[in-house]
This record gives C-alpha cells, structure tokens and sequence, in this order.
C-alpha cells in the first residue's frame, strides 16, 4: 500500500527540491516529447527556470538589467517606450519604375503607414545602367530601378517627405551614390533636407558573404561607407547613414547568436575607421542603427533583442569610451524573417508574420516591417502588403502588449536566455578579433562556413522532421493553396532603357566625363 501524500508533499522552496520531490515522480509515470529541448537556434532551454539560472556572475539586477532608458537600456532605449509613441510601421516595398513604386508607397501611407522602405532592383544595388547586359530580365523585378536622378525625383513625386518618419533604403555598395541622389533631387524638389528623416543601409561588409551585392574590395567599401558615416555626421545629423544588418546573416542560414556577433563586428569595422579618421565616438555614433530580423521563435527572439542593447551599450562604453547615453542606445529596426516563410499553404505565413511582429514588439525594437504572406513567391501584391501592414497596427492596438515596457522583463526564462546569447556574443567577437577582424574574417572564409554549417544543420532538421513547419513537413495538404502572386510589368524595362538612352542625348557629355 503507497504511502499516503499530504499537502506537505507538495511544498518545495528550490529548484532541487522540486526535482526531487515533484518532477521526478512525474516523470515516471508521464514522459516528455522529446529527450532535450532548445531554441530555434539550438540553445537548451531548461526543463523551468528560477532565480538561480539568472544573473551569472554575481551582477545584481540593477547592473544587468536596469531601466528603461537607463545604462545598459536592456529594457529598452526609452523610459515610456510605446506609452508614448509606437514604432515606426513602414513595408519594404518597391518594383518596376519610379512612377508605379511611388503609386505603392502613397497607398499604403494612406492605410495608415508612417514610414517605408525603398526596395531597389538587382542592376540598381550593383550599380547597372537598364541597358547593362548583366541587367537583363532583373530591371524592376525585385524592386524599383533608379537609373538617374529624374527616376529619384519620380520615385518621391507628391510624397510629403517632411511628415514620413522614416524613409529607409537598401543602398549598401552605392550607398555614397544613393545619399548624394537623394540630396540633389531634394535640393531641386525644394525639400527642406533637414526635415528629412532617411535611413541609408551603407553595410556593403555583410554583402561579400550573405547577399552578394557587393562592387569593391571589401577594405575600399569599408571606407566608402564610412565616407556617408562622415559626411552625415557634419551636414545631416537627423539622417541615419548605416543600418548594421543582421537580418541577411540571419536569411542566410545564422544562429541568433551569429547574426548578433557578425553584425557588430562588421558594425565596429566601420566605427574603427571614422574613429581613425579622427572623429569620437560620441560625433557620429547616435545616429547609427542595426538591422535585425524578427523571427518566429518568441524567447529567443524577444532575449536577442534585450542582449543586443546590452552589448551594444557595452561596447561604446568599454570600447569606445563613449559619454553620451545618445551613444550608447541602440535602436532596432526589425524585419519579420521571411525564410520561415513557405510555400506550401501560403496563408499560414500571415499567422507566422504575426508572431514574428509580437517577437520584435515584447524585444522593444523602434521599426518594424513585415514580411507578406506571398514572398515565398515573389515581392507583394498590394493586397498582401495591406495585410502586412494590418499586422502591425492590430498587434499596436488590439494585442495588450503596448501598455508596459519590457513586459517579459524579470521572466527567469527570458533573463537566461538574455544572458546566455551576450556570453556566446562575446565569445564570438573576441575570436573574430583574434582572427584580425571583420575585413579578414571575409576574406578567410569564416563567415562562409560558420553561416554553411548552421544552414546545413536547419536544413537537415526539416528533412529529419526534427524542426517542424507546418504545411512543409507536417499537417500537409493534397491541395495546393492557390494565391495572387504579383508579376513584374514586362515593359519597364524596355521603358527605363528608353528613359536611359534619352538622357544620354540630352545631356553635356563632354561635363559628365569631365566630372
């Protein structure tokens, strides 16, 4: 005959007591899914955490986690955050001529979007005229073609540019290019350039190994780059002139701990050259910003967030000896990860969409753009753009999670996590500079084959069943889930090659090859 159980049986005051006296009788009559349990990532998480799996080291909450808009603004970067004002909403979205992508961005302004993303073609990114054998059949296929600067003037025509709160780009390789373009075609727009809120990716590093839109050598873009970084720091303060991206790193197979690691020390190649320009820290460092996805795996995603402020907090500090708190915050714009998109059963990406949203939301990031449910296909049909767009304002308005900052903040699972993805970011900058930095580590390879192996590792988990995806390799459907999915206009490019040819009749050619 068992024993009889009193309610004393159920008393526990540590975490080895409630192993002993609670999980482990449990375990023997009810098992577990599977033997270990981690992030999207891989790291372990723990069966339940408690206070001890927090805080290593001996730091006190008030060192680790702080305030919000307080050092190391691990809670975030404002004390009210989105009490005040939410994040910046604004689509990545641009296709064919300047005229039909400036027909998309007023739409969705008028729907209620505060900002937007210049999505530029393939030959535009890599600095190809529509005429440019290697541009054929990519003029306006996955974004809008800039050829000149009538094709900028075109792109913001009845646009109130002043009133945008943020207007970003995806000029990394042409980046000088796309920032002078800009302030000539406002200049002759009558545009306050002051007023003007935009937002220049410029991060060309992360292109030679995740995106492929790179021109030059790797230590020449560098320094291209960093000539935006100095420029806007003298003339145009309001503008952000690099965008440290991450949310390639990660699309192309990284770890959140990777995608973390490589961005900043990519991030810390272009402030090291500014810095040997003779310029502080503090000059030219506020107006800096990261590019970071939002993925599915809530945890992980909401702690990568936290444990990016902090170690960016950090690093200006220690490294730089940074003085002003402006320096030391970084702000987040987070892009919903469109690889966990698929296929097969393609509504089922507006409910992944919307969890990625919530994941940047609770992680306290001040941008964000989500991915639409037919990317797996092509760029968005405006209808899925809207969608996208609905996402973010009913996770604003409708979810809950916009009346406290840092509402995960304190949660034993979410501090852990937070601390584990800054150790493994740590450890990952010190090897990187112990193998000469971010320049090097291109030319090696080691970001090749760190980002091969834990694409490979994702891959085999789906093929295994060991990563589900629902539609993919579980709860399939025999019927194919048909879509609108968006088709380029065909004749734009002959149109932007006739555009071209016409310029080049009209203008001084004798001054273009002088200048």
């Amino acid at each position: 005959m068992s024993k009889e159980k009193t309610i004393s049986d159920a008393d526990v005051s540590s975490k080895a007591e409630w192993t002993e006296k609670i999980l482990a009788p449990h375990l023997e009559t009810e098992t577990e899914r599977r033997a270990e349990f981690t992030t999207s990532s891989g790291l372990p998480l723990e069966r339940v955490y408690a206070s001890e799996d927090c805080l290593s080291n001996g730091a006190s909450p008030g060192e680790k986690l702080g305030y919000p808009g307080a050092y190391p603004f691990t809670r975030g970067i404002t004390p009210t955050m989105y009490r005040s004002q939410f994040w910046v909403m604004g689509m990545y979205s641009g296709y064919g001529s300047a005229e039909e992508a400036n027909e998309r961005y007023r739409a969705l302004l008028d729907r209620g979007q505060t900002g937007f993303s210049v999505a530029l073609d393939l030959p535009t990114q890599c600095g190809y005229d529509a005429d440019h054998p290697l541009a054929a059949g990519e003029v306006g296929v996955t974004g809008v073609h800039i050829g000149s600067l009538a094709d900028m003037e075109r792109l913001f025509q009845d646009i109130p540019l002043e009133r945008v709160r943020q207007i970003r780009t995806t000029a990394n390789a042409i980046g000088p290019i796309i920032a002078a373009m800009y302030i000539a075609a406002f200049e002759k727009q009558g545009v306050n350039i002051r007023n003007t809120r935009m937002f220049i990716q410029n991060d060309v590093l992360k292109e030679y190994f995740a995106r492929g839109t790179y021109i030059f050598p790797p230590e020449a873009a560098v320094k291209l780059s960093s000539d935006v970084i100095e420029y806007c720091a003298h003339n145009l303060p309001e503008w952000t002139p690099l965008a440290m991206s991450g949310y390639h790193i990660r699309d192309r197979g990284s770890t959140a701990t990777q995608e973390l690691a490589f961005t900043f020390a990519n991030g810390l190649a272009y402030l090291d050259q500014v810095c040997r320009r003779g310029m502080h820290i503090d000059t030219f460092a506020p107006q800096i910003w990261t590019f970071l996805s939002a993925g599915i795996d809530v945890l992980e995603e909401v702690a990568k967030f936290r444990a990016a402020r902090r170690i960016w907090a950090r690093l200006m500090r220690e490294r730089y000896g940074a003085q002003n708190p402006e320096t030391m915050k970084l702000k987040i714009f987070a892009y919903t990860l469109g690889g966990n998109l698929v296929a097969q059963q393609p509504l089922n990406n507006i409910a992944r969409v919307a969890i990625e949203t919530l994941a940047a939301v609770l992680g306290g990031v001040q941008t964000i753009a989500t991915s639409s449910y037919d990317e797996a296909y092509a760029i968005p049909t405006e209808e899925a753009a809207t969608i996208a767009l609905r996402t973010q304002q009913i996770v604003a308005h409708e979810a809950g999670v916009c009346g406290t900052v840092d509402a995960l903040g304190g949660s034993y699972a979410i501090e852990a996590l937070t601390e584990t993805i800054e150790a493994d970011v740590f450890n990952y900058l010190d090897k990187i500079e112990a193998l000469g930095g971010a320049v090097r580590c291109i030319e090696e390879g080691f970001y090749d084959r760190e980002l091969s192996e834990a694409a490979y590792r994702y891959q085999r988990q789906i093929e295994t069943n060991d990563r589900i995806l629902v539609g993919l390799n579980a709860h399939k459907s025999e019927e194919e889930q048909e879509i609108p999915v968006f088709k380029a206009n065909p004749e734009t490019e002959q149109r932007q090659v006739e555009r071209l040819q016409a310029l080049r009749q009209q203008r001084d050619s004798a001054l273009v090859a002088k200048t």
